[in-house]
């Protein structure tokens, strides 16, 4: 019997996109109570994927609790906006140079992310999770971070009792009981937000060096996945090329930063679907007595889908929803279309208008999506 897994990446305010898809899913086939038996999230996306997996509910009620969650987001709920807590950051940036480059009291970060800590533990009842695993409705719940001792792509997974950890170049699978602080830990953005303690180790976003963010779902035993991406490079107009426009300025630093955040983000994930294309492609041409022996090499079916329009353009207009704080740092380290780095800002937005316009971005993609996913599910059966 196959086994669907949901793969969602990371992407700060971005994954609200993620959450649209999903709700045109619930509407296409909604007598499908649990299409994902193994769920797998990084960054902004282990929060959607352990909000869907601690909901008892049906699929189409946790997606709609969780589209709530996103369209009335504050701020205030992720990180602490005001002129005091962000200067304070900034300024203990400035400190641990005269420390070795290290906190004194607390990991280094420029804004504070406890209020998400508090928020988190009120919506998600992670107790939940070992219930539906329990009860068969679920096989396993994934979530990855990055040590920084290690080096190491870390899967903190939480499944049932058939499956094993694992380790591969830089990627290890660890069998543990999933808490907020695995979910703080994997979104916590480098410099931006602060590391978490797990296991004598300080880990950070999950999306730094993770060289192959689809092997995590297929070590827990998938072999179909659903791939939900935050960018829109797999888009047809992005294949043709993009006009080269004269620039009148140097790169601005926000605009560095975006491409840094889009490589740890959205590269090595689109570069894992198109490893996985390829190997799809060169098994449907080998002799099939041959590979039909070995679990590593296996046909994996997918569905990729991924915004129509560039987010980044989308947060450039945005900004102006942002604190008055926010809007300040913003504009003065470019992080606005005119600045050229409104990349870096569509990962920071989490403004309930932003987030609001990507759930709707990602609803309308997934219904002109409806055939393949139709013909994704087809054949699954509905819960009686």
């Amino acid at each position: 019997m196959s086994s669907n897994a949901l793969i969602l990446s990371g992407g700060g305010a971005r994954a609200s996109y993620q959450v649209g898809v999903l709700m045109a899913l619930s509407d296409i086939l909604p007598d499908l109570h649990n299409p994902f038996p193994i769920i797998c999230g990084t960054s902004a996306g282990a929060i959607n994927a352990a909000a869907l997996a601690a909901h008892r509910g049906s699929f189409g009620a946790s997606v709609r609790d969780l589209a709530s969650t996103w369209s009335t987001l504050e701020i205030e709920n992720v990180f602490k906006a005001g002129w005091l807590p962000l200067i304070g950051g900034a300024s203990k940036i400035v400190a641990s140079l005269f420390n070795e480059g290290i906190g004194k009291e607390k990991p280094l970060a420029l804004l504070d992310n406890s209020p998400l800590r508090d928020f988190l533990s009120g919506i998600i009842s992670f107790d939940n999770i070992q219930h539906r695993i329990d009860a068969g409705d679920l096989d396993a719940l994934c979530i990855t971070a990055l040590g920084y001792s290690s080096g190491d792509s870390v899967s903190f997974f939480q499944g049932n009792q058939r499956l094993r950890g694992w380790r591969r170049y830089r990627r290890v699978g660890t069998p543990t009981q999933i808490t907020v602080d695995h979910l703080m830990a994997s979104s916590a953005i480098p410099t931006v937000f602060p590391t978490v303690h797990l296991n004598q180790e300080y880990f950070g976003d999950g999306a730094m060096r993770q060289m192959a963010p689809i092997s995590s779902a297929l070590h827990l035993g998938a072999d179909r996945v659903f791939i939900i991406g935050v960018s829109g490079n797999r888009s047809p107009n992005s294949f043709r090329g993009k006009k080269v426009v004269r620039t009148k300025h140097s790169p601005s630093m926000a605009q560095i930063l975006g491409h840094m955040l889009n490589s740890a983000f959205i590269d090595s994930l689109e570069g894992d679907i198109e490893h996985l294309e390829r190997v799809n492609e060169l098994l449907k041409h080998a002799d099939p007595n041959r590979t039909g022996s070995t679990q590593f090499l296996r046909p994996v079916d997918t569905l990729i889908i991924s915004p129509s329009k560039a987010l980044d353009k989308i947060a450039g207009r945005r900004v102006r929803n942002l604190p008055q704080s926010l809007r300040f740092f913003m504009r003065n380290i470019g992080a606005t279309a005119h600045g050229g780095g409104s990349a870096a800002a569509s990962y920071l937005l989490f403004a309930k208008e932003y987030c609001n316009e990507l759930l709707e971005l990602g609803y309308q993609d997934a219904m002109w999506e409806r055939a393949s996913i139709e013909d994704f599910f087809a054949g699954e059966k509905p819960k009686p």
